[in-house]
């Protein structure tokens, strides 16, 4: 049983090598509210999805826009000597996730308090790449027509 588990992993290492990815844990601000920004970036090419998360008056903008630049910085990391223009990066996948919530209390009137929840949400973005993307989708789509 060991070693199923062990070949897991090396294949999911395996696949990590070809993903370029970024994750923020734990970000002080609601899920729904950062949803709505994440929305707005998924599928764009990265150079189009900076300039809207430069632009958007949101909250979560400046995070995810510190995010994506990250991600693009791994992708560099693992692709020494490719240009970012060559490869056509695009926000492939993007996901926003239930955090902590932290709970307090707030006084109330007759001596009764009312509970307020901080919410905190856990952010992960994927890039790909539209020149290594496209192949796989046209042989899928060409194995499904068979």
């Amino acid at each position: 049983m060991g070693r199923r588990k062990h070949n897991s992993a090396e294949a999911r290492k395996e696949a990590n090598k070809t993903l370029y990815f970024a994750k923020l844990m734990n970000n002080p601000t609601s899920p729904q509210k950062t949803r709505l920004v994440a929305d707005m970036v998924r599928g764009v090419d990265v150079e189009k999805a900076l300039g809207i998360l430069q632009y958007s008056p949101r909250e979560s903008a400046p995070k995810l826009r510190k995010l994506l630049l990250s991600a693009i910085a791994n992708w560099q990391a693992k692709n020494e000597g490719a240009r970012m223009e060559d490869a056509q990066l695009y926000v492939k996948q993007i996901m926003v996730d239930e955090g902590r919530t932290m709970k307090r209390m707030r006084t109330a009137p007759q001596g009764r308090g009312y509970r307020i929840r901080k919410r905190s949400n856990h952010i992960t973005m994927v890039l790909g790449s539209r020149l290594e993307d496209a192949p796989v989708a046209k042989a899928e789509s060409e194995e499904t027509n068979k």
